[in-house]
């Protein structure tokens, strides 16, 4: 049987079972070992051993887990990301958080001008598998934008996997191991970059995610969900420099409620909307006290 007629089959499968006809693809190309285009690009056969790992995978995929842990790995921007139980997978809404990361790095840059080649100091608090500090290093590395990033994560089973992912990236991310609130005493930044738990109890977030992500990193705490991200704004607000950046994903029934809570010690507040137009992220500039 040819792989065309393979993926058709899976994609059938899928869709039978209201799954994404993608995760077909990714689930094959990991059994084939190539990336997953290099499907649609030329032909391939599948051994024995390959088929049966195949169907294996298929079978827990419909079952109930996601494919990114059975595959091992997540896309995120231009890497790809360690995971597994434990961590929650990064997902593309997050993507446009690094882009308004570099921008703020580029404009500092260009403020400090050539004379300066002060690195530009960047914090993610609740780093998870790394996706927001691990993109943030690699993309200015590239640009040539010197930059110091702190990661910092308080699950042991979520520190490993960043971890693993600095260590496969290959860049230059310092690790803090703690509560946001008790960690970087004295430490002060250009930027703090987040994605906290922000889910609001009794929210009802799909059987695949709350079977499989930890509930740690998805609950914010409260009807509103704002418990676990007013302690990331607390932290900021301690580690920002004055006119420092404040970059944070959040809910979206949450965004007014922390413009309001961000209307006291921050200027510049911008609501923004992820990719398929709902509110998704809030950044704010930090006043001087």
């Amino acid at each position: 049987m040819s792989i065309k007629q393979v993926l058709k089959d899976k994609k059938m499968q899928f869709a039978s079972a209201g799954i994404s006809e993608v995760d077909a693809e990714l689930i094959l190309a990991f059994v084939l070992g190539v990336e997953r285009m290099e499907l649609h690009a030329r032909d391939f056969d599948l051994d024995l051993e390959q088929v049966e790992l195949l169907d294996e995978l298929i079978a827990k995929r419909i079952s109930g887990k996601p494919t990114q842990y059975l595959i091992g790995y997540a896309p995120f921007r231009h890497l790809t990301f360690q995971v597994g139980q434990g961590v929650l997978i990064p997902r593309p809404e997050s993507e446009a958080l690094v882009d308004a990361a570099l921008i703020e790095i580029e404009k500092i840059q260009l403020i400090q001008g050539q004379s300066s080649k002060a690195p530009v100091s960047v914090i993610d608090l609740g780093s998870g598998s790394g996706a927001l500090a691990i993109s943030i290093a690699h993309e200015a590395e590239q640009r040539n934008w010197p930059v110091t990033v702190v990661a910092v994560e308080k699950s042991d089973e979520a520190i490993e996997w960043l971890k693993c992912n600095i260590a496969a990236c290959d860049v230059s991310v310092r690790v803090i191991f703690g509560d946001v609130l008790e960690v970087l005493e004295g430490v002060k930044c250009d930027i703090v970059i987040a994605n906290p738990p922000y889910v609001p109890d009794g929210d009802q977030l799909p059987e695949l995610v709350v079977e499989n992500e930890p509930e740690e990193a998805l609950f914010g705490g409260g009807a509103d969900g704002l418990e676990i991200p007013r302690r990331f704004i607390q932290a900021a607000s301690v580690l920002l420099k004055p006119g420092g950046l404040l970059i944070m994903e959040h809910h979206e029934s949450q965004s007014l409620l922390l413009e309001a809570e961000l209307s006291k010690g921050y200027s510049e507040i911008n609501l923004n909307r992820d990719l398929n137009n709902r509110p998704r992220w809030i950044s704010a500039r930090r006043e001087a006290e």
